[in-house]
């Protein structure tokens, strides 16, 4: 399972800017990746823990922007086309069950 968050934030003033970056590193703490700006993803055991993650992101949301969730199985996210460019090729957004470090 994974959860997918999009956002759009205003970055006109020091402290939307400051709100921005503030945002985009807790996700990176709360382990999401980068897939492409303003979309990160992260992989969860099971809709309840993509549930919980949903709830962690909304406790750190900023106050002014859109941001948006989807929760997707791993066959829909595997299902997805890459109409140009290339897929991030990080160890943390592969499907292979068994990763060595």
């Amino acid at each position: 399972m994974r959860l997918m968050i999009m956002f759009d934030l205003p970055v006109e003033t020091s402290d939307q800017r400051r709100e921005y970056r503030k945002f985009r590193k807790e996700l990176i703490n709360e382990g999401f990746l980068m897939i492409q700006y303003s979309v990160y993803v992260k992989v969860c055991v099971n809709r309840k823990s993509a549930k919980f993650a949903e709830g962690r992101v909304m406790s750190y949301l900023p106050k002014h922007g859109l941001v948006q969730s989807l929760m997707l199985t791993e066959k829909q996210y595997n299902d997805m086309h890459f109409l140009i460019g290339k897929p991030v090729d990080d160890v943390r957004n592969s499907s292979e069950r068994l990763v060595i470090l």
